[in-house]
């Protein structure tokens, strides 16, 4: 499990969540096999995921990010629920890059920049609200700070980080996120500007044993923040028989006698978590029947 906080300023102005997301991060480098910078992507976007994801209003809704970047990671894409556990997936989870000028993962090379990031919030109405921004860097973090800038006019401060050993498992992963609130004044978006450019990464202090209510202290120093719930988070699929069988008949009756015709089972892999399931596509084949003679 990993921790989520959501706290508040005291004048009400600021919001702030954090997350340790080393855990979410360890079970996508686990089960998705990547390599140092497509971990360092996956759960980057991850964690912000998961922070964006609390701010819907209800736990049955979702949001879905997706980045597209043009660079040898290709598709990188995270899917969070309303109580902000994720699942997600890379579309090349093996690239190798040499480190940039400052000793850091290329995260920004593996991902690309000629290209978009697209949000999709599902918020049960007939159609999902989307929002999508071009890249700024492909770095994940000033990317999310862009679509808040552009698409939801929300002055918003991204950190995300995931620190990856020499052996390739997780040390730490994490990420906070501050939003000022329609009203606030020049002084306090100076203090909070003074404040964030003062903090060493958020994986160094994660790493040197900071808890999240510590990098909250030192984010809003001056703001007499007041913690408004914690939560914990994992990653999780809902991936199911039922709804690999649903999804198949989507496909239609044609589509499914000819796979019934190879007389071999279908078999389905989850994006998501890599669970595999077998399918009888006469049996499914019948079904269908069963529903519209």
């Amino acid at each position: 499990m990993s921790r989520l906080i959501r706290a508040i300023s005291e004048n009400g102005g600021v919001i702030f969540y954090a997350l340790d997301s080393t855990e979410i991060v360890r079970e996508a480098e686990r089960i998705h096999k990547t390599s140092a910078v497509t971990t360092a992507a996956l759960g980057r976007l991850l964690t912000a995921a998961s922070m964006m994801g609390v701010m819907l209003k209800s736990s049955d809704h979702s949001l879905t990010l997706r980045v597209k970047g043009g660079g040898p990671a290709g598709t990188v894409l995270a899917v969070s629920d309303g109580q902000g556990n994720v699942r997600g997936y890379v579309e090349q989870p093996i690239v190798e890059l040499a480190p940039r000028a400052d000793g850091k993962l290329d995260v920004g090379g593996a991902v690309g920049k000629d290209g978009t990031l697209s949000v999709v919030k599902d918020l049960g109405m007939k159609e999902p609200y989307v929002g999508q921004v071009p890249l700024v860097s492909g770095e994940i973090a000033e990317d999310i700070t862009a679509y808040y800038a552009v698409s939801e006019q929300t002055p918003t401060v991204c950190a995300l980080g995931v620190l990856v050993d020499r052996d390739l498992s997780v040390m730490t992963a994490g990420g906070y996120l501050i939003q000022l609130l329609p009203g606030a004044l020049e002084s306090e978006i100076a203090q909070l500007e003074q404040n964030i450019a003062a903090m060493p990464s958020v994986t160094r202090l994660l790493r040197d044993g900071a808890a999240l209510e510590q990098i909250m202290e030192r984010a809003l120093d001056g703001f007499s923040p007041n913690i408004l719930d914690e939560r914990e988070v994992c990653y999780r699929c809902d991936c199911s028989q039922d709804r690999v069988e649903r999804a198949l008949l989507s496909l239609g009756r044609q589509e499914l006698q000819e796979m019934a015709q190879e007389e071999k089972p279908i078999e389905v892999c989850c994006h998501f978590c890599d669970k595999k399931y077998q399918v009888d596509a006469a049996a499914l084949l019948a079904k269908l029947d069963a529903i519209h003679p």
